[in-house]
């Protein structure tokens, strides 16, 4: 995943604060968060989202455990992303819970459909309809969706201007049984999010509600 983490090196909401693994280590965290983290790593998403741990924040709380994914056509990547598990038994004021969630998700876009005045409000509508359509519970959700243009002069003039959208965001999974969220399935949303960014047809054929992003000119190679 070389590409996909040099991509995500300046952080998002502090998630370039990375120590090694979980802090405090994931054996002394409490049940809770052992067994959202163990869902999290027997989850097996489709076949175009390459998934890897990585390194998780430490100031963010204190216990964290982190994934980075990367969409891939062939040895192309379209969109990639990071997810961050955060955990803290007290509670949180701003959380309104014990648990958050927080991500990073970008991918690169034609010119003309980053100019597109309405494109802010789909993205942050496929984070939100994700969840709705697992059916998932959630609170307090907040981010933002940036679009971004670099243009090339004088040695470099010779590429093509580049436009990018990037999405942050954070939310609070609700608690089912045990004080547990179910991980699994916001990873499973979260997963949704990359593909519609990337451009890539839902996995139930013939599913009109999902509008994705075509194809843009210039997936990097890995």
């Amino acid at each position: 995943m070389a590409a996909a983490q040099g991509r995500l090196s300046d952080g998002a909401d502090g998630m370039d604060e990375a120590g090694e693994g979980e802090r405090n280590g994931t054996d002394a965290a409490p049940l809770p968060f052992r067994t959202a983290v163990e869902a999290l790593r027997a989850a097996r998403p489709r076949p175009e989202i390459e998934l890897d741990p990585t390194r998780a924040p430490q100031r963010l709380a204190p216990f964290a455990h982190a994934l980075e994914a990367t969409v891939l056509d062939g040895d192309e990547d379209l969109a990639d992303g990071r997810l961050i598990l955060l955990h803290d038994p007290a509670g949180h004021e701003a959380w309104q819970g014990s648990f958050r969630l927080v991500t990073l998700v970008r991918a690169e876009l034609e010119p003309e459909m980053a100019a597109d005045p309405l494109l802010p409000d789909v993205c942050w509508s496929w984070l939100t309809g994700a969840l709705r359509a697992r059916g998932l519970s959630y609170g307090e959700p907040g981010g933002t969706v940036t679009r971004a243009s670099s243009h090339y002069f004088g040695g470099l003039a010779e590429r093509p201007s580049t436009s990018q959208i990037e999405i942050r965001a954070s939310w609070t999974p609700r608690e089912g049984l045990g004080g547990v969220p179910d991980a699994a399935s916001h990873l499973a949303a979260w997963c949704d999010l990359l593909c519609q960014i990337a451009g890539l047809p839902p996995v139930a054929p013939g599913d009109a509600s999902v509008v994705t992003l075509p194809q843009r000119r210039g997936p990097q190679p890995r």
